[in-house]
């Protein structure tokens, strides 16, 4: 039997037996092959000493999975999560620590006006701060069970899953993390050791009765494809009244910005609602009109500011006047030659 190599690159080889089905029992088991090392990703983090970084990761592997497995050959305790490749690029939603107030504007709060401009949920969150400021270190109990009642709606609207279990595409990777360093070293001594053993003594990949696969995986597919009617309507139910808040909240917003000015210092004019349409629009206007003078103002002092800032702006302010100058002798030089030419061929009247 030839001896699986060392080290592939820089992953260690970290074979694997899987599950012998029933239907080819005559036949050897398969071997599946890890590829791990460890984690490097091109932004440094805390935890990449203690993690590792795998690759071919099979299909139905879970969490379940994987704590099993590093048990079965480095013993209970060392490891301590898994994170897969479609759970890192699936954007995650920060929820509200109710512990730190800091923390309390969680991404939530943004996301409920999806339909605004950028510049709009900016100004939104500065008024928020200001708003924070204003109140202090005092929790505001409507606000708290406003993001409770939103996440809730939240959960709710989401439609219920049709697949018993998400399966991994082919090639897949993971970032697996472990107690400390020590316990990553731990594994890889072990993983180096399984090159010389035998296929009789690999791991074996454990075998889960919360995540089956072939027809009891697909019996669960079709019965998770018909949901319960009383289910649906309650995840549309919230799906629509999420939306109606979010729409009222997105009009509530474009009310409270329509005196703010834009980065330009225009402000919007729209119709207002009571004290008569002509003095609301009038009113609006010169706010407009004042709120452009500062903007002018504001650039005027900037520019001014920032001339003859530099040596080399003085220098060529000095040249510019001193060209101006001589422009300008040059002008009147040929004025003043005019003017001698037409006395000289003056004649008076005889």
């Amino acid at each position: 039997m030839a001896t699986i190599p060392k080290t592939l690159g820089d992953y260690a080889v970290f074979p694997c037996q899987l599950p012998q089905l029933q239907s080819i029992a005559h036949l050897p088991p398969a071997t599946h092959y890890f590829y791990i090392r460890r984690n490097a990703p091109k932004i440094a983090t805390t935890d990449d000493e203690r993690s590792l970084f795998i690759a071919n990761v099979p299909a139905d592997g879970t969490e379940g999975h994987f704590r099993a497995l590093f048990a079965s050959i480095v013993g209970p305790g060392r490891f301590e999560s898994i994170s897969f490749e479609e759970d890192r690029r699936r954007p995650r939603i920060k929820v509200a620590d109710n512990d730190n107030d800091s923390e309390n504007e969680s991404e939530s709060d943004f996301n409920d006006l999806d339909g605004v401009l950028p510049r709009q949920a900016a100004s939104l969150a500065e008024l928020k701060s200001r708003k924070r400021k204003r109140e202090g270190a005092e929790k505001n109990d409507r606000e708290e069970s406003r993001r409770n009642a939103i996440n809730a709606l939240r959960e709710q609207s989401h439609l219920p899953a049709a697949w018993p279990q998400t399966l991994h595409h082919s090639g897949s990777t993971a970032v697996a993390l472990f107690a400390d360093s020590k316990s990553v070293d731990v594994v890889l001594k072990a993983v180096a050791k399984l090159r010389k053993a035998s296929p009789q003594h690999y791991p074996t990949w454990p075998s889960l009765p919360s995540s089956p696969l072939g027809a009891p995986w697909v019996a669960g597919h079709n019965r998770m494809a018909y949901p319960n009617h009383e289910v649906l309507r309650e995840s549309v139910d919230a799906f629509f009244a999420l939306f109606n808040q979010q729409e009222s909240e997105a009009a509530e917003l474009a009310h409270r910005m329509r005196n703010v000015p834009d980065e330009d210092g225009f402000i919007t004019v729209s119709r207002g609602t009571t004290g008569g349409a002509g003095r609301g629009v009038a009113a609006r206007q010169q706010e407009a009109a004042l709120a452009r003078a500062k903007q002018l103002a504001k650039q005027e002092r900037q520019q001014q500011d920032m001339t003859n800032f530099y040596r080399f702006q003085l220098r060529e302010r000095k040249k510019e006047e001193q060209l101006e100058l001589q422009r300008k002798f040059q002008e009147d030089r040929k004025r003043v030659e005019a003017m001698r030419e037409k006395r000289g061929n003056f004649k008076p009247e005889t």
